[in-house]
């Protein structure tokens, strides 16, 4: 038996439950962001996330009603995706409090940071990678807002790069999944792709 699902009867918070319990897993975006005036910095995970383009570089996010990350995007047009490992959970979790914009999570959750070289955001200085991004696009959707950011910089740290490009299996990347629950990166499956005019594959047999 199938239990059905209607988003246009459902309580918004219900459906969001269930969208979240099966769109998994979902890489978390560690946004850091300075406020426009006083230069605070602002550290929270978001865990909508994906790339948007790679010609030019564009990832996008989205920040479900208007948080301090999306202000200080719109103020500033800058921010640093910094990557989320399973080691930095507890910091991450730390980070997802709701402060005041007054109040930066680098301080109150005790994360070290490091100066950016293209945009005044700072770098989580423990991630392994961060990618430094000026704003591309915003397109508000209900009650979220898709963030589109070109990046500007990169920066990996050596020690996770193996065969020319940083490794899954050394970066541990950490996920977020359902309600209170977090994955991790579990066994990594190997299957080359298979291209169609590869001598191997099952050919159609020619029209007669």
């Amino acid at each position: 038996m199938r239990i059905e699902y209607d988003p246009e009867v459902m309580d918004g918070a219900d459906f969001y439950r269930f969208l979240t319990s099966v769109v998994v897993p979902r890489p978390i975006a560690w946004v850091s962001t300075v406020t426009p005036d006083e230069g605070i910095a602002n550290l929270a995970p978001h865990s909508f996330f994906s790339i948007a383009s790679t010609d030019p570089p564009v990832v996008g996010f989205t920040s479900i009603g208007r948080k301090d990350t999306l202000r200080n995007i719109e103020a500033t047009g800058e921010f640093v995706l910094n990557f989320s490992s399973e080691s930095l959970l507890e910091l991450i979790n730390a980070t997802a409090i709701t402060f005041p914009r007054s109040v930066s999570e680098f301080e109150t959750a005790g994360v070290e940071r490091e100066a950016s070289r293209c945009v005044r955001p700072p770098r989580v200085a423990v991630s392994p990678v961060v990618l430094e991004c000026r704003s591309h696009t915003t397109l508000r959707l209900g009650n979220s807002t898709l963030i589109f950011g070109q990046v500007v910089h990169a920066v990996v740290d050596k020690d996770y790069i193996v065969d020319g490009r940083p490794s899954v299996e050394l970066l541990r990347p950490l996920t977020k999944l359902g309600g209170d629950e977090w994955g991790t990166l579990g066994e990594v499956l190997h299957l080359r792709g298979i291209h169609h005019e590869e001598p191997d594959m099952p050919r159609e047999r020619d029209a007669d």
